[in-house]
């Protein structure tokens, strides 16, 4: 098997493994996906929110805050669900247009 063709399986099983990690929050109760903590979650689970993270939070905020379009930020999970399919769609999209994009420049500096 080639090694591109092992690249696109692998980003297919991730593709596919992804909403494990939104989903298992919510089914086990245990708060926001781990690593996708705001200054709140951070500030409840240290203690203290560094010194950096207050200082750059407010640079960047994310296009689909919670996987919520507009008037939905309170809804349950499964009224999330289209929210949660347009991020995902939109991320891979990302990555799979950065993989084409090293690969061209990789095969033009051969």
């Amino acid at each position: 098997m080639k090694t591109i063709a092992k690249l696109w399986i692998g980003l297919g099983v991730l593709v596919l493994l992804s909403p494990l990690g939104l989903l298992f929050p919510e089914h086990f109760k245990a708060g926001a996906a781990w690593g996708e903590w705001g200054t709140e979650e951070i500030q409840k689970l240290i203690g203290y929110i560094p010194q950096g993270l207050a200082k750059f939070s407010s640079l960047w905020s994310a296009p689909l805050p919670d996987y919520a379009f507009k008037g939905q930020e309170g809804a349950g999970l499964s009224a999330l669900s289209l929210g949660y399919i347009v991020s995902a769609l939109i991320g891979i999209l990302i990555v799979v247009a950065l993989v084409f994009l090293i690969a061209k420049l990789l095969i033009k500096n051969k």
